[in-house]
């Protein structure tokens, strides 16, 4: 072989040589870029409930945190107030209604637009947790009364006396001057709303209550309803409502918030321009408290009630804040 050509097939080589590991570098620079990619999409999970709930959120955005996913982590953070006996107008404890029975309602919905919900169920304190088991286990979305209580002890869920010692006292003081009317104060709320986002930037929430204290027999609040009490669009974001149900419903607000945010609005607004379309339509507004949460799919999150006093908590980045909510009446 002439010498020309040895060198020519050595330097050839020799340039093959260092092509190779240059395209192994390549190609593990390229997965550490994408796994680095991946690693930085994470959304920092956020957690939000109507009130000062602050147990509640604490514990759904540690769960977030841990990797829980969305809807696992708002009915987590649904449970905390629910069995909590001095909370009456969520779960166990909760007053009841005019004819001395406590009645829970309940619904959530996740990131696929699929949802559960339950209404008057008597015996049974987890019905967020009920209703997502609705959702999971049933081809249907609501359950009712005894249907929904026999399906819950098919399902591992215990019987339980709702009322408590301090609820039939209470119960037993309102029936000598028995008043049937909202009231605004803090007192009777009647739900508390949770929305969570979770590390794959999921969004899902979930929605309990004992409804109005002393409210007819029967009566049924927004808290249960999809698209009033609850409403999650994953594409969007979702928003949550607390206060008089029977005036949510009539402008289905919560499904209202997310269609604004869906037409370019900001949680923010969004929850204030709901607000105001029950202000418009209701000269009575001045009688009772409607509040809204709502959350976008940047993580941004805001509120907005009638009356002064509503406030919502906020749990992001290791952080559970309490937040005042701006209202349409300043004073």
């Amino acid at each position: 072989m002439k010498r020309r050509h040895f060198l020519k097939r050595v330097s050839i080589s020799s340039l093959g040589m260092s092509i190779v590991p240059s395209l192994f570098t390549f190609a593990e620079t390229s997965e550490t870029t994408k796994n680095n990619m991946t690693i930085s999409q994470k959304k920092k999970p956020i957690a939000i409930c109507t009130w000062a709930f602050k147990n509640a959120t604490a514990m759904a955005g540690e769960a977030l945190s841990k990797g829980a996913k969305a809807l696992d982590a708002a009915v987590i953070g649904a449970e905390v107030e629910e069995n909590n006996l001095k909370n009456t107008t969520v779960g166990k404890g909760g007053t009841p209604d005019r004819e001395g029975n406590v009645t829970l309602d309940a619904c959530v919905m996740d990131s696929n637009g699929d949802c559960g919900a339950v209404v008057c169920v008597e015996h049974i304190t987890n019905v967020a947790a009920l209703a997502k088991k609705v959702m999971t286990e049933t081809p249907h979305v609501m359950l009712s009364g005894k249907g929904a209580e026999e399906f819950g002890y098919q399902q591992g869920f215990k019987k339980e006396e709702l009322l408590t010692p301090s609820s039939i006292e209470a119960f037993e003081a309102w029936k000598k001057s028995p008043e049937y009317k909202p009231i605004i104060n803090i007192e009777n709320h009647d739900t508390i709303g949770m929305l969570c986002m979770d590390e794959d930037g999921d969004i899902a929430g979930a929605c309990s209550t004992s409804g109005l204290s002393y409210k007819m027999k029967g009566r049924i609040g927004d808290s249960p309803i999809i698209g009033s009490g609850l409403f999650i669009d994953n594409e969007i974001g979702g928003a949550a409502a607390t206060g008089l149900g029977e005036e949510v419903m009539k402008t289905v607000g919560s499904f209202l918030i997310v269609e604004l945010m869906r037409n370019g609005m900001s949680p923010q607004q969004a929850c204030k321009e709901a607000v105001e379309r029950i202000v418009k339509k209701n000269k009575g507004y001045k009688d009772f408290q409607i509040a809204y949460i709502a959350m976008n799919k940047a993580g941004e999150v805001g509120s907005y009630c009638i009356h002064k006093g509503f406030s919502y908590m906020t749990y992001k980045d290791g952080e559970n804040t309490e937040t005042a909510s701006q209202s349409y009446i300043k004073d």
